[in-house]
C-alpha cells in the first residue's frame, strides 16, 4: 500500500516569518478551553500580547469563564490572525498554537513589568489592569499550525516561533 500523502509540511523560513509575525501584530486571539461544568469544548476572544520573552501573555479576569477553566486544567489552543479586508478570508493566514497556561500571581515582582508591557499595547486596559481579579497569564507554546493560505499549511514547533 501506498504512503498516505500529507498536504501539512514542516516549517520553512517563510512559514516561521508569517507565523512570527502573526503572534506579533496580535492584539487579540481566540482562547479555546474545556468548560470545567460540563466539559465541552469552549471558546472565547481575549487581549493578547508577547512577554519580553516572547510567550504570549494575556490579562484575565477571575469572573470569566475561561480564567477558572485554565485554573482548572491549564491546557488551551489559540487561534490569531485576522480575514483580510479583500477577496476570500480563508485565503488569510491564521496560526493555531497548542499553549499551557501559567498564572502569574499579582505578588511575583515580574507583574510590574508585564503591566508596562501590556499597557504600552493595551493603554485602555490601564482601567482594570490593577483590580484584584485580573491576573497576567503567561502561554507556554506546545506547538502550532501555520495556515498560510490555500494550499499553504505547516506544522511548528515551539522554537519555529521565538
Amino acid at each position: 500500500m501506498a504512503d498516505k500523502f500529507d498536504p501539512v509540511r514542516d516549517a520553512d523560513a517563510e512559514a516561521r516569518a508569517t507565523a512570527r509575525h502573526l503572534l506579533a501584530d496580535a492584539r487579540t486571539a481566540a482562547l479555546a478551553f474545556v468548560d470545567p461544568d460540563t466539559g465541552a469544548p469552549a471558546i472565547s476572544r481575549i487581549g493578547f500580547g508577547l512577554a519580553p520573552d516572547c510567550s504570549a501573555l494575556t490579562l484575565l479576569s477571575d469572573l470569566a469563564l475561561h480564567t477558572r477553566a485554565l485554573r482548572a486544567d491549564p491546557r488551551a489552543a489559540l487561534l490569531l490572525g485576522e480575514p483580510g479586508p479583500r477577496g476570500d478570508p480563508l485565503n488569510s493566514a491564521r496560526l493555531s498554537v497548542s499553549v499551557t497556561a501559567h498564572f502569574v500571581a499579582n505578588a511575583d515582582p515580574a507583574r510590574a513589568h508585564l503591566r508596562e508591557i501590556w499597557l504600552r499595547d493595551h493603554p485602555k486596559s490601564k482601567l482594570y489592569v490593577d483590580f484584584a481579579d485580573f491576573s497576567f497569564v503567561q502561554f507556554e507554546v506546545n506547538g502550532a499550525s501555520l495556515n498560510g493560505g490555500f494550499g499553504r499549511a505547516y506544522r511548528l514547533a515551539a522554537t519555529d516561533l521565538t
